[in-house]
């Protein structure tokens, strides 16, 4: 969506952007929030719930991985929800999120912790 009528080049005024792109963005950050809970819930069950038979410190690892990982999101997810929000009512491109690559990057460390943990020296 472009900027209002009358709007010149140099104007930084923003236009109202069509509420159905709102609500899409606005359903994208509620959905990294809950990526970021099932992530806190997982290090809560791996801490504190699950009589896990690992080796020591591997739980703490994995734990502490999901937690982490789960702040980074939540940190992460209303600055991308502003920044999105900004581009709409400035008609400018949306901006590009690592926010995907990171999430992928830290499920895979966890996963080959939880995967080869036992098994390293």
């Amino acid at each position: 969506m472009g900027p209002r009528p009358g709007a010149g080049a140099g104007d930084d005024e923003d236009a109202e952007p069509d509420y159905r792109f709102t609500l899409a963005n606005e359903r994208t950050f509620l959905a990294w929030i809950r990526t970021a809970l099932a992530l806190i819930a997982g290090a809560v069950a791996v801490l504190h719930l699950l009589p896990l038979d690992w080796r020591p410190g591997l739980n703490l690892a994995v734990g502490t991985g999901l937690a982490a990982l789960a702040i980074v999101i939540t940190v992460y997810a209303p600055w991308r929800w502003m920044r999105v929000q900004r581009a709409m009512r400035r008609g400018q491109s949306l901006p590009v999120s690592v926010l995907p690559a990171i999430t992928t990057v830290g499920v895979a460390l966890v996963s080959i912790l939880v995967l080869f943990g036992n098994y390293w020296p």
